[in-house]
């Protein structure tokens, strides 16, 4: 195996190292000696002891190491003579000492910690485990088997004696026991040796009764009992056993072994855990272990220009080790040691911070749980304190040692971290008892060698002659060092000269302040702002430095009238050069103009002042954010006024394309701007102003000024957006009218079918919403759609109620139904545009149904009026007219409809007499469905206002009348009158679809047509109907006065006039009157 090259020691590293022999660790060398005798006695009383260390560590070495390679006895002696300047001769010296030394006794430190999953062999289903311990060499275990009759499971009992067995405790009724108990077994030598642990299970006498008890309450243990009944009485049963041969281990093991069976009935017999550690009972020792340490750091000086970061080489570790586990050193002491080796180190090398920050924290973690013995208790304390002088004092050297390259810069921000984690420490609290500042001695070392390094520049740049010139020369030089120091280190000439200079400085500005000067003031603000950020570099003492913004009160309006006189500026030059044209068009457009965008790049530097100032009195600060905040919407306001002249400097001479385009992109631009205010709060961190002003300015003052300020800056711009909009939804709205009266005028309805005559308005709607949508930002698009919708449905409603009297109305109506459809798909745009929800308001809904009134047919009209008539008849429940009984049914058979009139109760009294002469007439509606059926009427009935009739009626009439649209049988009852016209006692409606027979309620109702004349052999029982007479309202209904309008119909005309004159004789005519 090769050897790694170890460099020369300079023998003047190991006193940095603090290395000491432990015959005298406290004697320095004299520095007034002779070299050479130095140089001997440093051999002598501190390398020779520690070499004779490292020869006895080697020669009694035990074990493997636990981690990294293994290296021979002859490559470990290699390595420590090239560590020390040892020769041959002085080689073999000491090694013949080493070996004339009484040798240590080898002992093996076992901690048997716990174990899982062990056999149950007790009734319960548990075991009472505990374990024995001991080493034995290998002939004395093959004699213990030889001499047995008979195979057994024991072997330590029966190889080794009572003493050097070793027993954990008992643990009751467990399968999973854990001890932590340690042993500390000896031995002479590790080969033909071996560690030996079995495990058995403690059984105590039990009497007949108790083992009676258990089969009662564990059954299944009757096997356990039998075969407990055939062993040896009082014997102990055995769970397992564990052998290691000691060549074969490591120094330090900690590991689970698997419990290994005398006899393959169980074979999986659990777990143990054991730590084995190979120790040195009565050890010469020559050295403590924090000298040991230091020549394996040694090697590493090779590595020039490279931090160390804690890599040592594989024999030096190995070897530490090694010393480490011989002498059972906690790793608390450890840790101790290599702290205090690493520390003496830094002193030397350049040393990684992580490493002594590493160990510092273990130190700190192990001080809470247990503390060193005195020895090192003194080591460390010696060490912490030699630590931090050192390191203040390279403070103290800082722009020699660190100078402000960036290399340099973080090794002194690292040492300085490492000084506060020592002061930090409970360790260095309790081992100093007197107050440590380490901020004072910071400060002190830092004045010293300011101090110690102006004296020596000084000396350097002294005049050789008195003459004036070459005074002022040296001075001049002295200065340059001194503003050069300022500049990089910021160094206590801070403090020194700035803060009289600003005195004397702002004495001769006093009532003087004018704008020019405000301006040159402000880079002077910002430098002292720097420099107050660093609050070590000031004096506590020095308010000019402190309370520096003080002295730029009267400045500071001038400041902020500034960025807002060159922020109006910016925005005015940007609305004079812009185009009102889109950025970008394409798959990625910009819909807003370069104004928009020059605005926002304006308004940064309001955002950016208020940034820069960072005003340190919290009340101040907030009376200067309302003022900046004001500043940033009188300058929205400006812009979107200077914008709307714009749009008017540039539409004078375009076509009416150029212009809405204009519009479209001053709405966008203005809709930018108002997402820009909205994150104005952020950009000046309102949320900081706010932490910053709690304690001054109450909750309510806070939000009610800025945003107040804000919202009424947002109010203008939704105003300008609103008006803007209108405008363009005004345009759309005058070309949409215009389309409609043109498709509605009365030459034009006969000579176009609807879908052409809709078509140049569909046409014209498609193509502005597709242009306005392409050039108006979205939420602007949607918020037009819906003011637009509204006029649409308007204009519809308009020109509806103007023609309501025009002939041909049915057709004009047809065609502004099918508009308003059109409209509403276009609108919708299948699900991309207005939500129907939107779409289908109050208005649309009464458009909707007046348009598709009057689009119907007359027919269709008086169909529909009987419908509602038989509607009311349903719902109407009150008899205060009377009341009409009916037995009624439809014969299929036959097709008749028959009625009979059973009796009319309630009538009115219609004769001064105070009776009625009753009668009661039938006809079927509507007339064009039964054109050939005639009135048919009951006996007159005198004096009588609860008349019975008992008459019986038949329709000849079909099914499909009785199904057609508002089929109904219309009951009358009047009172008879000779000389006058009959007076009305009221009517009912009957539909007759609801007639038996007509409903198809039975099984011939849904018969094939084939089977048609059998399945109506059996006619359907007559249902009797009871019917309130009701009274129409006079002009009340709107189908009426539709079917009035159209004059020509014949038709209409005649069913109008009948209806008309029931409203005459109706009651309900009289109450209102």
């Amino acid at each position: 195996m090769d050897v790694h090259p170890v460099p020369t020691i300079d023998l003047r590293l190991l006193r940095g190292f603090g290395v000491k022999s432990k015959s005298d660790c406290s004697q320095d060398l004299q520095d007034d000696e002779d070299p050479e005798e130095k140089e001997r006695k440093h051999k002598e009383l501190e390398l020779k002891p520690l070499y004779r260390e490292l020869l006895y560590t080697i020669v009694h070495k035990l074990g493997k190491p636990a981690s990294g390679e293994t290296f021979s006895d002859g490559q470990l002696h290699s390595y420590i003579r090239e560590a020390f300047p040892m020769s041959q001769s002085e080689h073999d010296s000491l090694m013949e000492k080493v070996r004339s030394c009484e040798p240590p006794v080898y002992c093996l430190m076992a901690t048997v910690k716990e174990a899982k999953g062990i056999l149950g062999k007790d009734i319960s289903g548990f075991s009472d485990p505990y374990c024995l311990l001991t080493i034995l060499e290998d002939e004395k275990e093959s004699r213990a088997r030889s001499s047995r009759a008979k195979p057994r499971k024991s072997v330590v009992k029966d190889a080794a004696a009572d003493e050097s067995i070793y027993r954990t405790e008992i643990k009751w009724q467990t399968l999973n026991p854990v001890w932590n108990e340690i042993f500390i077994l000896e031995f002479e030598d590790t080969e033909g040796a071996s560690f030996h642990l079995e495990m058995w299970d403690r059984d105590e006498q039990l009497s007949l009764a108790q083992k009676l008890e258990d089969l009662k309450t564990n059954f299944n243990s009757l096997r356990r009992m039998i075969k407990d009944a055939k062993k040896e009485k009082g014997a102990d049963d055995f769970l397992g056993f564990i052998v290691l041969k000691l060549r074969d281990l490591r120094c330090t093991e900690d590991s689970w072994y698997e419990l290994e069976p005398r006899t393959e009935t169980y074979p999986d017999r659990g777990r143990c855990h054991l730590n084995l550690k190979f120790i040195h009972k009565e050890r010469c020792l020559y050295v403590t272990f924090c000298s040991f340490q230091n020549p394996f750091m040694l090697p590493l000086l090779s590595q020039e220009g490279v931090p160390w970061k804690g890599e040592m080489s594989g024999e030096g570790q190995m070897l530490l080790e090694l010393y480490a586990t011989q002498n059972n050193l906690p790793l608390f002491q450890q840790d101790i040691g290599k702290w205090v080796a690493y520390s003496k180190l830094y002193q030397s090398l350049e040393v990684d911070s992580s490493v002594l920050f590493q160990q510092i924290t273990s130190i700190e973690y192990h001080w809470h749980q247990q503390e060193p013995p005195h020895q090192q208790k003194q080591e460390l304390r010696d060490s912490l304190h030699g630590f931090l002088r050192h390191g203040l004092d390279l403070v103290s050297k800082y722009r020699d040692i660190f100078p402000p390259t960036p290399k340099a810069t973080p090794r002194l921000h690292t040492l300085l971290r490492i000084l506060v984690q020592i002061c930090k420490m409970k360790a260095f609290q309790k081992l100093n008892p007197a107050d440590f500042e380490l901020q004072a001695e910071v400060r002190a070392a830092v004045l010293e060698g300011t101090e110690d390094w102006f004296k020596t520049k000084k000396g350097l740049h002294q005049p050789m002659t008195k003459e004036l010139a070459e005074i002022v020369g040296a001075l001049a030089h002295l200065t340059n060092e001194v503003q050069e120091d300022v500049k990089n280190c910021k160094t206590v000439y801070n403090r020194v000269f700035l803060a009289e200079e600003l005195r004397v400085s702002f004495l001769l500005m006093e009532g003087l302040m004018e704008p020019a000067l405000a301006s040159s003031l402000f880079p002077v603000y910002l430098s002292l702002q720097s420099i107050h950020k660093d609050k070590a570099f000031l004096q506590k003492r020095s308010p000019e430095l402190t309370d520096f913004h003080e002295r730029f009160r009267d400045a500071l309006p001038y400041w902020l009238n500034k960025a807002f006189s060159t922020t109006l500026d910016r925005v005015e030059r940007a609305v004079q050069v812009d185009q009102l044209k889109p950025l970008q068009t394409g798959s990625v457009p910009i819909k807003h103009s370069s104004s928009a965008v020059d605005l926002v790049t304006c308004v940064q530097p309001i955002c950016r002042l208020w940034e820069q100032l960072s005003w340190p009195d919290p009340e101040e600060g907030f009376m200067l954010m309302v003022k900046l905040t004001e500043d940033v919407c009188r300058i929205v306001v400006t812009y979107c006024q200077l914008l709307k002249g714009r749009v008017r400097v540039l539409s004078e001479d375009s076509d009416h394309g150029v212009a809405v385009n204009m519009l479209c992109v001053v709405v966008n631009d203005l809709e930018h701007l108002r997402s820009v205010l909205t994150r104005l709060p952020t950009q000046l961190n309102w949320a900081g102003l706010r932490e910053r002003t709690n304690h001054v300015i109450a909750e309510s003052q806070f939000s009610n000024t800025l945003d107040s300020q804000l919202r009424q800056a947002q109010g203008v711009l939704e105003k300008e957006i609103r008006s803007a909009l209108d405008t363009l939804s005004r345009q759309l709205n005058t070309d949409i009218e215009t389309h409609v009266k043109s498709m509605t005028t009365r030459r034009r309805i006969p000579s176009k079918s609807t879908e052409d005559a809709v078509g140049p308005l569909m046409v014209f709607l498609e193509r502005e919403l597709t242009y306005l949508n392409e050039n108006l930002v979205q939420e602007n698009f949607n918020s037009m759609l819906t003011p637009l919708w509204t006029n649409s449905v308007k204009s519809l409603h308009q020109v509806a109620s103007q023609h309501s009297q025009l002939e041909g109305l049915m057709v004009f109506a047809q065609r502004l139904l099918y508009t308003l459809e059109c409209l509403e798909q276009c609108f919708h745009a299948e699900g991309n545009g207005l939500p129907l929800l939107a779409l289908q308001s109050e208005e649309y809904k009464a458009l909707k149904a007046h348009l598709t009134s009057n689009s119907l047919s007359s027919q269709q009209l008086i169909e529909r009026f009987l419908e509602r008539k038989v509607t009311q008849q349903n719902v109407y429940g009150a008899e205060r007219y009377g009341a009409v009984t009916l037995l009624i049914s439809y014969r299929r058979s036959d097709h008749r409809l028959c009625v009979e009139v059973l009796n009319a109760v309630n009538l009115l009294p219609m004769d001064s007499n105070g009776f009625s002469d009753p009668f009661v007439e039938l006809s079927l509606e509507p007339v064009h469905v039964f054109p050939e059926v005639e009135t048919r009427r009951t006996q007159i009935r005198y004096c009588d206002l609860n008349p019975l009739f008992d008459e019986a009626f038949e329709f000849l009439v079909s099914l499909e009348q009785c199904r057609a649209p508002g089929a109904c049988l219309v009951v009358t009852v009047l009172d008879y009158d000779k000389m006058t016209r009959d007076d009305f006692e009221g009517e009912a409606f009957l539909a007759l679809k609801a007639v038996p027979g007509v409903a198809g309620g039975g099984e011939e109702a849904v018969a094939p047509p084939a089977q048609e004349e059998f399945s109506f052999s059996v006619n359907t029982p007559p249902a009797q109907i009871r019917l309130p007479l009701m009274h129409p309202k006079p002009n009340d209904d709107s189908i009426l006065k539709l079917l009035e309008s159209r004059k020509g119909e014949r038709d209409a005309q005649a069913f109008v006039k009948t209806r008309r004159r029931r409203e005459k004789q109706s009651q309900e005519g009289l109450q209102q009157s």
